[in-house]
Order: C-alpha cells, then sequence, then structure tokens
C-alpha cells in the first residue's frame, strides 16, 4: 500500500469498507493491491480524451475462499487509465480500491471477509497530463528533528493564486495542468505545486515513474481544483519523474458479482 495515495471517501464507504475486506487500508488510501502489466505497462498518453466509448469487459475469479482475482480487456482508446472499485450492494455505496495506468490488466482483492457478495466495477479515466519533473531525494530517513518539525505542507490545499480554471478537460482543450515545481521538504518528503486550469475535472492524480522506469502510475488521488500537495515518498521514488493530471471519468464496465467462502482455517 503507497502511504501517501489519498482520495476523498465518503464515511459511509469508509466503514463498508472497513467491514468488507480485513486488510483494508486507512480510510483516505486506496490499496495497491498486486498488479500485472503484461510486458510493462504503456507510457500514459498526456493528452487523451475520455467520453462515452466503449467499456471494458470485467471478469472475477474465486482464487481461494477469500481472495478474488479482476481481470479485464477492452475499454476506450487513449484512456489514461481504468479506477477498480467495489461494493457489497449492487446499488452501492462503492469503495475506490485503485486507479490504475491503462497497461494494467488484472488486480488481486486480498483476505476478504468469509462468506460476503462482492461487486465489482471498472470505469476509465482520462485528461492531460502537466510536463514532468524530476526530483532526488537525499538518501537515508527523516532525522529526528525533521520528525518533530511541522507537516502541514503536506495537506492538499487549493491556492486561487494558481487557479486560471475555464478550460474543459472533456473537450479535449489545453486543461493540463502547468508550472509543477517540485520541493524537497526532507529525506522522504516532497511539496509538489501546480497551476490548475481545468473547470470541469472530477480529479487531479499525482503520477510517478521511478527512475529507470517505463511507466508512470497514479500515486495520489486529488479532489477538483488542488493544485498543491506534499507527498511521502516509498524507498523507490525517491529519485522519480513526477507529473499531475486533471481528469474525468468516462465508460463504465459490466459488473460481476461473487460470493466468499469459508476460510480454510474455519473448515471442520
Amino acid at each position: 500500500m503507497h502511504p501517501a495515495i489519498r482520495a476523498a471517501v465518503p464515511a459511509v464507504a469508509l466503514a463498508l469498507a472497513a467491514a468488507a475486506c480485513s486488510t483494508q487500508p486507512p480510510a483516505e488510501r486506496p490499496a495497491r493491491g498486486s498488479v500485472t502489466a503484461p510486458g510493462g505497462a504503456a507510457v500514459t498518453p498526456d493528452t487523451p480524451r475520455t467520453g462515452d466509448g466503449a467499456a471494458a469487459t470485467l471478469r472475477a475469479v474465486l482464487t481461494t475462499p477469500t481472495d478474488i482475482d479482476l481481470s479485464w480487456r477492452g475499454g476506450e482508446p487513449g484512456a489514461s487509465g481504468h479506477v477498480l472499485e467495489f461494493a457489497t450492494d449492487e446499488a452501492g455505496p462503492y469503495t475506490v480500491l485503485q486507479h490504475l495506468p491503462p497497461g494494467v490488466t488484472t488486480y488481486r482483492h486480498p483476505d476478504l471477509m468469509p462468506r460476503t457478495t462482492f461487486f465489482y466495477r471498472l470505469r476509465t479515466f482520462g485528461g492531460p497530463a502537466s510536463a514532468p519533473v524530476d526530483v532526488a531525494l537525499p538518501p537515508g530517513e527523516l532525522t529526528a528533528e525533521e520528525q518533530e518539525s511541522p507537516h502541514d505542507w503536506l495537506a492538499p490545499r487549493s491556492d486561487p493564486a494558481r487557479s486560471t480554471t475555464g478550460r474543459s478537460v472533456r473537450d479535449g482543450g489545453p486543461a493540463a495542468p502547468s508550472g509543477l515545481k517540485a520541493v524537497v521538504k526532507h529525506a522522504n518528503g516532497i511539496l509538489f505545486t501546480w497551476t490548475d486550469h481545468a473547470s470541469d475535472e472530477e480529479g487531479v492524480l499525482l503520477e510517478a515513474r521511478p527512475r529507470g522506469g517505463s511507466a508512470y502510475a497514479p500515486v495520489a488521488v486529488l479532489d477538483p481544483d488542488i493544485n498543491s500537495f506534499g507527498l511521502i515518498t516509498l524507498p523507490t521514488e525517491k529519485r522519480a519523474s513526477y507529473r499531475v493530471r486533471a481528469f474525468t471519468y468516462g465508460a463504465r464496465s459490466n459488473v460481476p458479482r461473487l460470493t466468499t467462502g469459508e476460510p480454510p482455517a474455519d473448515r471442520r
């Protein structure tokens, strides 16, 4: 699980997630899960559009009594990726598991509550990304002084001085965030700021490509209009390229359902 993936999740959805999955991460942080990108995930396009195009076909398989493997194919050409969601009632509310780059086509949802029915759906997302910035953090971990220093810079913020909204993501216009800057705060912390140009985005993604990697992947999911955010990095992200993306959601998949069984330890 990434320690800094953040999303605005309704309180009722958080309660559902905690009850449904015994290893569900903290409320505002969707789980990384296990993902597979055959042949390596393609780099996310910079100016995709997402509309009412073709939806992906989602398949779910109960591979152990409490593990569900999901896979999908098809979907909108040029989409920036997919967001995978689950619920224990077909009508919802649905909880986000993860925003996934376009080359990823499988996901394992592990250690689920036994004897529970799960519903899954997949949505495309797309929108323009900023120019990237490269960041190299100092080696090592935080010092005692850094640990005790204020970390109020971590919180997502919307600064009107960096907002010139009025451009549509859905119309494929020049709505990409601009002026992305990265300020190293300490050995594991980066403050990102940028200018927001989009008027109709449904969210903002911070994406990272670790040094030597071939693809960007979402590491933080932010609310619309956010233009400042602090990230606590994983070890692999201390040297990486970062960018931000204003996005909207597109076509939605079918909704498969599966009911978990008894864990092996509970069987008599």
